[in-house]
């Protein structure tokens, strides 16, 4: 059948002939039919952040007209955050890519049918796969669109196309809580429930602003009948420090040095539970000797906090029953992250505080799936949370998708960052990014601008054909976004939600999941997807693979049982049917290690990789802007009433006694330089940063022109969060 459409595919018009399209449709490759939404409400998990709300989408003669919050969905309870409230704004945007988009001989990029593109796109890099060989070729993908779309993807490209490298963008956020779990539990498992949230009586929150970051977590938080104390680790004052009970505004990248204090002081006076540490845990005696060096007198010095901070801090966490601590971005990208993280978690452990209801170490996630990319999307691991360098893993995997095992890399995939050295060292030649925008995201982005210049062939697959890397590609495919599509997400709290179609896709744009089946096709590896037939079936594939693991699903009947449940958190078997809906790990204190035993994990302190000097005297911060952004403004950007509410030019906070010194008014223009660069910014003088820091939002694509190349070592996460600056007065004025 292959070779008979080969034989028509192009006509002197260069469009598909009536019967590809017949050919196409019956192979389920075509795009399908438009087809009737019945009036009335479709609930649909939110495609923004890792809270995974639940929305009512409103249909009107098959349109989706408008949406609301589910009133009784167990996450966010009938609330939604700005962002979810204009969630269907993006899908009507001029800008939405429509045609395949293929750069000719004279540099610009014109459209071409599907036939046309999918030619280009296996035939030239085959040829970058028999030049270079196979490890000439990458993917980076996103933890944007569903389970059943990563898992196909993985599939194809590692075990179809041949592919050893691909990564997602979950690697810019949550990498550091996969490593730091999977070394200190034996498996990348967030241990919490959101309910948590309103049951402690001592909420700690490191490196995270959920009033901004996770508005409907914030709700779980005002819920809480406890009174708690709430506890913010941050340099900045922000939006969650100015609603906390203490604020500890410790020097940047300091934290590691204070929680190995705050342990000393635990352990010193005997705070700690000696009964869970010896029956659960494995390493406290090294980790004692290792802390004991970490006064408060030390502490002190190196985080900025007075002793007074450090033991009233200790005795909060003494004091409480019921300890929860949360970390995000503000932990997860540092150059010793997995260790802060781990730190953290050895708080925890040594305290008890983990296994029951308001405690935990609890990473919360970024995207709305980011937590299915760390199980299915088969990059840094096997799928299912299996592991590629392991021969009974790769050969269960097989025998489950009925392939033969050699097929299945026998490495591990590099990394985000490696795969960028990569291009920069001329050994990834080919490059294929998937719903990610990295020419405005990555680290040092102008370094990255002006290599990826180096690659033989460059395609990216988005929804708009506007974004900073697509208008750098040598193809661009045109994709559906959320609401144009079925399948599943994973939250931060493990917990499935379901996804619908209430859109068509613009044009002639296809969904991830029809683009890849696509590319099996022309590809001529289309036998390894025979089951593949629809994300439902892919599902149920998934189950088979999650089968046993921690991540189990296999209780999980169909889609219909996720929306009727309003989610299920995994693990998921058949015998617990009837479990509650939200529940938390390691109630019985078994880990995931071949022992069941939790590991106390640390390490010496490391200096940061760019201090301040009298050059750049400034400590550069980046994070969340509003709760009205997302990421690189892709599709927040599209929404006017979303744009009403942030700044629509890049600004530096700065702290009012620095603009003093400077001479900086507020809503000036100010030059910011780094080592990597300067860029023109409004200055907004501000008390909540303290003085010798500033801070700019990662949502502008010049704060990442600014930005320092440093990585933790385990994760392979960047470190946005800290460099060395300087601000002036325009220099360009």
């Amino acid at each position: 059948m292959k070779e008979r459409l080969k034989n028509f595919i192009f006509q002197s018009d260069g469009k598909y002939t009536a019967e590809l399209k017949l050919e196409e449709a019956s192979f389920g490759l075509g795009k399908l039919p438009t087809r009737l939404l019945p009036d009335g409400v479709s609930k649909s998990i939110c495609g923004y952040c890792s809270v995974g709300c639940s929305l009512d989408i409103h249909i009107k003669n098959n349109q989706a007209v408008n949406l609301t919050p589910t009133r009784h969905y167990p996450v966010n309870l009938g609330e939604a955050c700005p962002k979810g409230w204009e969630a269907l704004t993006p899908l009507r945007a001029m800008d939405r890519a429509i045609k395949p988009l293929l750069r000719n001989p004279n540099g610009q990029l014109e459209p071409v049918t599907w036939a046309r593109a999918m030619e280009e796109f296996v035939n030239r890099f085959v040829a970058i796969q028999h030049k270079y060989g196979k490890g000439s070729v990458a993917f980076i993908s996103t933890g944007q669109f569903t389970n059943e779309e990563m898992a196909l993807l993985g599939v194809l490209a590692k075990f179809g196309m041949g592919f050893l490298h691909g990564d997602g963008n979950t690697r810019q956020c949550m990498a550091t809580a996969v490593t730091a779990y999977k070394q200190s539990f034996g498996f990348d498992a967030p241990p919490y429930t959101y309910k948590d949230l309103e049951e402690s009586d001592v909420i700690v929150f490191v490196g995270a602003n959920p009033c901004i970051a996770h508005p409907i977590l914030w709700q779980r938080v005002c819920m809480n009948p406890n009174h708690p104390e709430i506890i913010v680790v941050d340099p900045r004052k922000t939006e969650t420090a100015m609603a906390a009970t203490r604020h500890y505004a410790l020097n940047p990248k300091s934290d590691l040095t204070l929680f190995y204090g705050l342990a000393q002081i635990l352990i010193a006076n005997g705070w700690i539970n000696e009964k869970y540490i010896n029956g659960h845990t494995i390493g406290f005696a090294d980790f004692k000797n290792h802390v004991q060096l970490f006064s408060p007198d030390l502490v002190s010095q190196k985080t900025g906090l007075s002793m007074d901070d450090i033991l009233e801090f200790a005795e909060l966490i003494h004091r409480g029953k019921r300890v929860s601590f949360w970390w995000t971005m503000g932990v997860n990208q540092g150059y010793e992250a997995v260790r802060t993280a781990q730190a953290i978690i050895n708080l925890a452990l040594m305290t008890g505080n983990i296994g029951r209801p308001g405690t935990g170490a609890n990473s919360i996630t970024g995207q709305c799936n980011a937590m299915g990319s760390r199980l299915f999307s088969n990059t840094t691991n096997l799928l299912g949370g299996h592991d590629f360098l392991n021969s009974d893993h790769r050969k269960k995997i097989a025998d489950l998708l009925n392939i033969k095992e050699d097929c299945i890399p026998r490495q591990n995939s590099l990394a985000y960052d490696q795969i960028i050295d990569g291009i920069i060292q001329n050994k990834i030649k080919g490059l294929w990014v998937i719903a990610t925008n990295p020419l405005h995201s990555w680290i040092e982005q102008k370094t990255l601008r002006e290599q990826i210049k180096n690659l033989d062939f460059f395609v990216v697959q988005d929804m708009y054909d506007t974004t900073e890397t697509a208008q750098s590609a040598d193809l661009v495919f045109p994709a559906a976004g959320w609401g144009e599509k079925e399948g599943t997400f994973i939250n931060s709290e493990r917990r499935l939600g379901l996804i619908k179609k209430v859109a068509e896709p613009p044009g002639e744009a296809k969904t991830d999941f029809e683009i890849f089946k696509l590319i099996a096709y022309y590809w001529g590896c289309e036998q390894l997807f025979t089951e593949w037939t629809s994300p439902k079936e892919v599902f149920h594939i998934l189950k088979r693979i999650a089968k046993g693991q921690p991540c189990d699903i296999s209780g999980i009947k169909d889609y219909q049982m996720l929306e009727d449940r309003g989610g299920i958190q995994w693990p998921f078997v058949l015998a617990q049917e009837t479990a509650e809906p939200e529940r938390r790990l390691f109630a019985d204190g078994r880990y995931y290690h071949s022992d069941g035993k939790a590991r106390f994990i640390f390490e010496e302190i490391k200096n940061n990789p760019e201090p301040v000097c009298d050059q750049y005297p400034f400590t550069l911060l980046t994070g969340r802007g509003s709760s009205v952004q997302w990421h690189t403004q892709t599709r927040t950007a599209k929404s006017k009433i979303l744009r009403m509410l942030y700044p629509q030019q890049v600004y530096v906070e700065i702290n009012t006694d620095d603009a003093d010194r400077y001479k900086i008014r507020n809503s000036q223009w100010v030059t910011v330089a780094t080592r990597r660069g300067r860029v023109r910014a409004k200055s907004f003088v501000i008390p909540t940063v303290k003085p010798g820091q500033l801070f700019m939002p990662m949502h502008y694509e010049q704060t990442n022109q600014l930005t320092l190349s440093s990585f933790d070592p385990y994760s392979r996460q960047p470190s946005y969060k800290t460099c060395a600056a300087r601000i002036s007065i325009d220099e360009w004025e």
